[in-house]
């Protein structure tokens, strides 16, 4: 799953310190081989360069279209 801009998801990353903590995405940046990384934003601060595999979408953020 990619995510977007103002996308809600949870950090899961034992190295950093805000591992389980929900943040935003506020920017999305893709390398020349088309994988992104993520800044996201918390409360107290942020974490860039954020591979997509360290992110969980937040229950309800998927599309409510059916």
């Amino acid at each position: 799953m990619s995510f977007e801009k103002d996308d809600e998801a949870v950090l899961h990353d034992k190295h950093s310190e805000y591992d389980g903590e929900t943040g935003t995405i506020t920017q999305v940046v893709e390398n020349m081989f088309g994988d992104a990384t993520y800044t996201i934003s918390f409360e107290e601060g942020q974490e860039t360069g954020v591979p997509e595999d360290d992110l969980e979408a937040v229950e309800g953020e998927a599309d409510d279209d059916e």
